[in-house]
């Protein structure tokens, strides 16, 4: 938004702005956030940033925790939903060492960056593009509780057959995986779509479009245009933070979960991607399978070695798994096709042309660090063009039927995601060279990053279940 700090202070002054609401991105991929004055967004801030105890993010101990916060200018956007008028932006973290701010290196915004200025030294390519596709559920009431003799939780949809409360109907309710593009009344949450969609056009993210989704309770889709990857990674989070914060203004409640609802299509991430090179799509070669160059099968056959490790940071919660299961268009199958929801990687038969030739990956979900999980994506294809991995000589592909129609012996031929997040976590212990490659991907950060996945996955399962007690109650 602004080129420097004499944009911003002049924009600030001419619009009242009482606030700067300066965001940071914790190690899980959560915002935190703190505030200062509109009048301390200054020279000196800009020069020596604002020091701050970054303890309870995930990345360092109490004794090692005193970070500085810079604010990147060029991120203001207006907050919607403030009272007073706040201008909020991202920022770049640092550490102090030797008397000097150095950046930390372990801060996903660094990383991404650092992925990026890899690919290039590599002469690979000098941009990466990428556009999510956010997929999220919206419920009209949500309760949830867990305790020693009580674990429960409950969602409600007024437009849904399956969660519907005890009030009146209208006679126009959703079936159980009957939501696809279905139109009004049955569709009660196309204004809340127009809405979110408008305020991230104010904050500079280009919508594609937007519709209700398969699963017949409140499931959505906002797609976006292909952009740059470190943009993309801020625009997650603002999308994120736009989608939940104007469920909560209309009365409602938005999640990405990836599995909310048992015996419902689930919420994916899937993320297209594409390289360019001297403005150049590298990805495309006329002829080819799927137009497809040698360089982007080269990508594809990085991404599908290195599936299962990457499981670990694109799909990074245990309610991941529950999503990825046959029969809900998730993928479970390690492979590529045209045209081909069941396999992990989908090249869109529509996108034939030089400047839309790319492939999408559709196994990650909304529960990832969207920096960290798009820097793993472009290492992992760094490292299959690096080392020329074909995967037609893995048989990984091409897969041009249903994978899920397939018998259970010409099942057992075929690699398959991880079952569970203990499953992607083992994979990442494993095969992690490639993220540290080029000191990418920071050792500590690994560390920390497994020790906080199976703390999650260790607390989920000391939990008993409910359907614990109905399978072995009466054993």
């Amino acid at each position: 938004m602004f080129k420097n700090i004499k944009e911003a202070k002049q924009y600030i002054e001419e619009n009242g702005i009482e606030f700067v609401d300066l965001k940071l991105i914790d190690l899980k991929g959560r915002f935190r956030h703190l505030s200062i004055p509109s009048e301390r967004l200054n020279e000196k801030v800009m020069k020596d940033g604002i020091g701050f105890d970054a303890s309870n993010y995930g990345y360092a101990s109490v004794e090692k925790s005193d970070m500085v916060f810079y604010p990147d200018l060029s991120s203001a956007m207006i907050d919607p939903y403030a009272l007073r008028p706040t201008l909020s932006m991202f920022g770049d973290v640092y550490v102090i060492k030797e008397n000097d701010n150095v950046p930390f290196r372990q801060y996903p915004r660094n990383v991404i960056q650092d992925a990026l200025d890899y690919m290039k030294k590599q002469g690979i390519a000098d941009q990466m593009l990428v556009a999510p596709e956010y997929e999220f559920s919206v419920f009209d009431e949500i309760s949830y509780d867990v305790q020693p003799g009580f674990v429960a939780y409950r969602l409600e949809s007024e437009e849904s057959e399956l969660l519907a409360g005890q009030g009146g109907f209208d006679g126009y309710r959703n079936t159980s995986k009957g939501g696809y593009h279905i139109d009004r009344p049955r569709d009660r949450l196309t204004d809340l779509r127009d809405e979110i969609c408008s305020l991230m056009k104010d904050a500079g993210i280009e919508v594609k479009y937007h519709h209700h989704e398969v699963g017949g309770s409140g499931q959505l889709e906002i797609e976006v245009e292909l952009g740059d990857v470190a943009k993309l990674a801020d625009d997650t989070m603002i999308a994120k933070y736009l989608i939940r914060n104007t469920a909560v203004e209309n009365g409602l409640t938005a999640t990405l979960m990836p599995k909310p609802i048992h015996g419902e299509a689930g919420n994916g991430m899937h993320v297209h991607m594409m390289l360019k090179k001297d403005g150049e799509n590298i990805f495309y070669q006329k002829g080819n399978y799927a137009n497809l160059s040698d360089t982007a099968m080269y990508f594809i056959g990085g991404l599908l070695k290195h599936i299962s490790s990457l499981c670990a940071f694109c799909n990074p919660s245990t309610n991941s798994y529950k999503r990825l299961v046959p029969g809900f268009e998730a993928p479970v199958t390690i492979g590529y096709a045209s045209a081909n929801r069941s396999a992990v990687i989908r090249i869109p038969s529509y996108a034939k042309g030089e400047d839309s030739v790319r492939f999408e990956l559709r196994n990650p979900d909304a529960t990832c660090n969207p920096y960290l999980a798009f820097a793993a994506i472009l290492m992992a294809g760094i490292d299959g063009i690096m080392n020329h991995i074909d995967p037609k000589d893995h048989n990984w592909g091409p897969f041009d039927f249903n994978l899920y129609q397939l018998n259970e012996e010409e099942k057992a031929k075929l690699e398959h995601l991880p079952a569970s997040l203990e499953e992607a976590v083992e994979a990442l212990k494993a095969d992690h060279d490639y993220l540290t490659a080029g000191n990418v991907f920071p050792e500590e950060l690994l560390n920390n990053w497994i020790r906080s996945v199976v703390g999650d996955a260790e607390e989920v399962n000391r939990i008993p279940h409910p359907a614990e007690f109905r399978l072995y109650y009466d054993l």
